[in-house]
């Protein structure tokens, strides 16, 4: 009895060892992403990438928070609470959170109108995002600027004017090299800002000049209700820098996003200028919440791509299928996430507004504090 008592605590060990070493070897996992079709580059990122247990549950956290964030402010806005624009960013959660798993300390962000991920993402809390689209004293700029109008440290905002940030953000990059700094502005515009002439300005300076910019084409398929195909010649917008290379990335894949992104930054801290990535992504909502969605496109299409290409379920499956998170994990994560919109609803809906006198703050730099 003594020797099988040996025996079956040496098999149990043994045991506990093998399931440790299981748990070790799913701690990091490799995953194949889809090419990157490459424009004037002869490689481009690998299509082979890693992937570690505190990283995935992070990113599904982040794209979670987005996801259910927008959707709150979609309700905030049918219950009237939100006036004026509110463009939200549901199915393209994989562009933002990839792009900043890729950024360095120092790294900038400037975008268009659908911003209130990238506000959360670079710095701001759930809280300070839904309190500035419902005007309150809680939001990101005490409700002065709604949903366009959202600023970081990082991140120099959504831009109200289509393609406003083009230029903006080669000036950023500009900075950047001026000051010596291996960094990158991300210059995020849609397909529908993709034709505007300042972009091919902003592109021609960027290349003179190699400035560190990422000019980045978030292509969902519909500038406003316009599909690419109605209103662009060419359709390949990785390729429309020119003279500028270019990267066209599968955007509803987190993974090939951070890894397109890591390297262009690599191109780009080489000091070999700008690069033109676009990110093949889609739109769950209208172009804004006065656009119903469906009457430039089917019911059934949206719901072919939520079934086929969700950048979450997707990513869900991936990490649950190769042992890097458990379903009791990812619920638990939702459980967490829920909690935290929920309490920002509740200051969003509750906080005051700033009085009269406000408008006269925050016009001029430097302006000696107001008194009544």
């Amino acid at each position: 009895m003594a020797l099988f008592a040996r025996q079956l605590q040496s098999l149990t060990a043994q045991g506990i060892r093998s399931s440790q070493q299981v748990r070790l070897a799913s701690s990091e996992v490799s995953f194949h992403t889809k090419p990157c079709k490459l424009h004037k580059l002869d490689s481009g990122p690998n299509t082979s990438v890693t992937l570690n247990r505190e990283d995935a549950l992070k990113y599904y956290r982040d794209m979670q928070v987005i996801r259910r964030m927008e959707s709150a402010a979609g309700n905030l806005y049918k219950e009237k609470k939100i006036r004026g624009f509110c463009h939200l960013y549901s199915g393209q959660e994989a562009c933002a959170v990839g792009m900043k798993a890729a950024m360095t300390e120092g790294d900038a962000v400037i975008t268009a109108y659908r911003c209130h991920g990238w506000t959360w993402l670079l710095g701001a809390t759930v809280t300070e995002v839904l309190a500035e689209l419902t005007g309150r004293i809680a939001g990101n700029v005490h409700g002065k600027g709604g949903s366009m109008h959202m600023y970081t440290k990082s991140f120099f905002g959504g831009n109200g004017i289509v393609g406003a940030q083009q230029p903006l953000g080669a000036g950023v990059a500009l900075a950047m090299k001026y000051r010596d700094q291996k960094n990158v502005c991300i210059t995020l515009y849609g397909d529908g800002a993709a034709n505007q002439g300042q972009l091919f300005e902003a592109t021609n300076m960027a290349k003179l000049w190699d400035l560190p910019v990422l000019f980045v084409c978030e292509n969902n398929g519909f500038g406003m209700g316009t599909a690419v195909e109605r209103s662009s010649a060419s359709t390949e917008y990785y390729t429309r820098g020119d003279y500028v290379p270019g990267l066209w990335v599968d955007g509803m894949d987190i993974l090939a996003v951070r890894e397109a992104t890591k390297w262009a930054k690599e191109y780009c801290d080489s000091g070999k200028g700008p690069l033109m990535l676009e990110m093949a992504t889609y739109r769950y909502h209208g172009h804004s919440m006065s656009d119903p969605g469906t009457s430039y496109r089917t019911r059934d299409e949206i719901q072919e791509v939520r079934k086929t290409r969700d950048p979450i379920t997707g990513f869900k499956d991936r990490i649950i299928t190769s042992g890097l998170a458990t379903e009791e994990d990812l619920k638990a994560i939702d459980k967490e996430v829920r909690k935290e919109v929920d309490e920002a609803l509740k200051v969003a809906t509750s906080d005051g507004v700033l009085p009269p006198e406000a408008l006269y703050v925050d016009i001029y730099h430097n302006t000696e504090a107001q008194t009544t």
